[in-house]
């Protein structure tokens, strides 16, 4: 990396969490005083991303998008996921009513919009990958997409995976890449430990960028200290992401997610230390009450 580059940076890695509204947080990594209600604006201040997986059960209401809205700074992004009713349910087809309502609700926070997560059930296979065509597009092009599969012909190497690359590739559309190495790697000791077990696949990683913004979902284990070790597989690829020109996102999921928030800043932190200089993280609440973890 040239000299240059290191007094310019080379552009923003978004972390996060897969929420905002952790009760267990407060006092630790969000301020002592945070009421109910008030946590995403408090959120704001550790990390510049969030995953919202609420979405994908149902489309919020608009007074919750306008309270987001309001809590939300302008150099935050959202992570939505489509509702299940299309991804799941509709399996993609004639879908573009429920699609609008949902793109219509969040439509207030457009400016703070990271890309849209399509995650594909995991039925969802090589043979399918017709719909996923038809369905990116018709997609609306002023909002930016992501999608994540979940099925084996997606991860063997072969024409199925090629195909889908090459689809989300000339579409702009992003890959999620969910990496459980870390998970599988660990104790199944816990109630929430067994939940990550059986609902979060053991496939290969695929490190590979397909659009201007590649997204990580880290699935690590509860342990926090055990976790660093997987992410430094990540150094080498983010940093290659960055060096392009792209943004990624990259969002630590635990099994509690208790230590999520530190997690986050820790890989930010793991990441600039790699590749020189990169956008700084927001200042986050006095390190007194969110100590670091390593």
């Amino acid at each position: 990396m040239s000299s240059a580059e290191q007094a310019e940076g080379l552009g923003s890695v978004r972390v996060g969490c897969p929420m905002w509204a952790h009760r267990g947080w407060v006092g630790r990594y969000l301020p002592a005083g945070t009421r109910p209600g008030e946590e995403l604006a408090a959120y704001a201040q550790v990390c510049n991303a969030v995953e919202g997986n609420t979405t994908f059960y149902a489309v919020p209401e608009a007074r919750t998008v306008a309270r987001w809205s309001d809590q939300a700074p302008s150099g935050f992004r959202f992570v939505f996921k489509v509702p299940r009713t299309i991804t799941h349910e509709l399996r993609l087809r004639d879908a573009q009513r429920p699609l609008a309502e949902f793109l219509g609700r969040i439509g207030p926070l457009h400016d703070r919009l990271g890309p849209l997560m399509i995650q594909l059930p995991p039925s969802f296979d090589g043979a399918s990958l017709a719909s996923l065509d038809a369905f990116i597009g018709r997609l609306p092009t002023e909002f930016e997409w992501a999608v994540e599969a979940r099925h084996p012909d997606y991860f063997a190497g072969g024409n199925r995976e090629a195909r889908l690359d090459g689809l989300l590739a000339a579409s702009g559309v992003n890959r999620v890449i969910l990496d459980t190495r870390s998970l599988y790697a660990g104790p199944r000791s816990t109630p929430a430990e067994d939940a990550e077990y059986r609902t979060k696949p053991n496939l290969p990683v695929r490190p590979v960028a397909t659009a201007r913004a590649p997204i990580v979902r880290f699935i690590g284990q509860s342990d926090p200290q055990a976790n660093r070790g997987f992410w430094e597989r990540w150094m080498e690829p983010v940093g290659r992401w960055l060096a392009a020109g792209t943004t990624p996102y990259v969002f630590m999921h635990m099994p509690d997610n208790h230590h999520s928030p530190a997690l986050a800043r820790q890989f930010h932190a793991d990441v600039a230390a790699r590749v020189g200089t990169i956008d700084p993280l927001p200042a986050a609440v006095d390190p007194s009450r969110a100590p670091s973890l390593f």
